[in-house]
Order: C-alpha cells, then structure tokens, then sequence
C-alpha cells in the first residue's frame, strides 16, 4: 500500500491500518474503518471495540488474536469517525481483496453494516442480516454486529454470540462452556 493516495482519506491519516494477525488465519474478521487508537497505533481494532472484538476471540471462541487475521474495509481513518463514503470503499477493496486472496481464510465475519455491504456489493440493515450465512467468492460469510454496538447496546451480545456459535461450528471449533 506504501503512501496510498487513492481517496481523500489519506489527508487526515497518521497511518495506514493494513491489517493485523495470522497470516494463514482459518478466521478473518473485517469492520468498517480505523477509528482514533487505530489510527495512531497502525494495528486494527485496538480501542474498546477492539477490546470487546478480542474478548469475543479470547474468552468466546478459545482462540488467541494471533490465530485470526483482523482487517478493515478502509485502511485509514476517516475524520469524526464518520462512515466510510462509497468511493472510499472503492478505493481500498482491492487492497482487501487481495487481503483475502492471500490469506484465503475459511470463514469471514464482518463487524457492522459498513464492512458487510462492502463484502457483498450491497446495501442491507444488519438488523436483516445478521446471523445468516452469505457468501464472499465461494467463502462463508456472517455478518454480525460490530463491537462499538454492543458497547452501546449490551443486550445485543447474545446475538452476537449466536453467530460466533455458528462461525465456530463451520470451523469445526468445541464451543467453550460458559464460566459461571
């Protein structure tokens, strides 16, 4: 990606957020865009939704971050934290479908409306799609809700651990007991 310069995103950027884990992942995850950590660490998903999206992968799933790969749609912030515009979309997929191409993960799990659409070409309300099994060039796709969500609306996280039960099946994973 070097010094991208393909969309107006790059005038406010401290860095460019590629992505972030195991580069031969079973398990890729992808939100909407960099937000404010992300931006000035260079790794995606490092502040509260971060820390909510590796509970979900530690504690949820068994699984260590460094057993996924985390990407998101846009590679660099966009100011306010606003949603990614449609030709900023444009601009990057090609960086994460090559992403996708050379991790060539199992399964995809898109955090959000945003990511989701920009997976599969089209608009839907998460609310829709959540929890249903789609397709991205012949991988599994489910969409679910995206951290920061649940941040905001706690009741939501079961939803969200429905459809991490159903992405740990597809991969074959023993669903941890929960604690308590």
């Amino acid at each position: 990606m070097g010094d991208c310069r393909l969309c107006r995103l790059c005038e406010k950027r401290t860095r460019i957020v590629f992505g972030a884990g195991n580069p031969r992942a079973r398990l890729l995850f992808v939100g909407e865009g960099p937000g404010a950590d992300e931006d000035e660490q260079g790794i995606p998903f490092v502040g509260r939704a971060g820390q909510l999206l590796t509970e979900i992968i530690t504690r949820g799933m068994g699984l260590k971050r460094e057993d996924v790969y985390i990407a998101n749609v846009v590679k660099c912030r966009p100011p306010d934290n606003r949603v990614p515009l449609p030709d900023e979309m444009a601009a990057c997929m090609p960086f994460l479908e090559a992403q996708i191409a050379c991790i060539r993960p199992e399964v995809i799990v898109t955090l959000g409306a945003t990511a989701a659409q920009g997976l599969l070409g089209e608009k839907m309300a998460i609310t829709r799609i959540r929890g249903t099994w789609r397709n991205f060039k012949g991988i599994p796709l489910m969409p679910t809700y995206h951290p920061s969500y649940l941040l905001r609306n706690p009741a939501a996280k079961g939803d969200v651990w429905g459809d991490i039960k159903q992405v740990m099946a597809r991969l074959g994973l023993p669903i941890p007991r929960k604690k308590g």
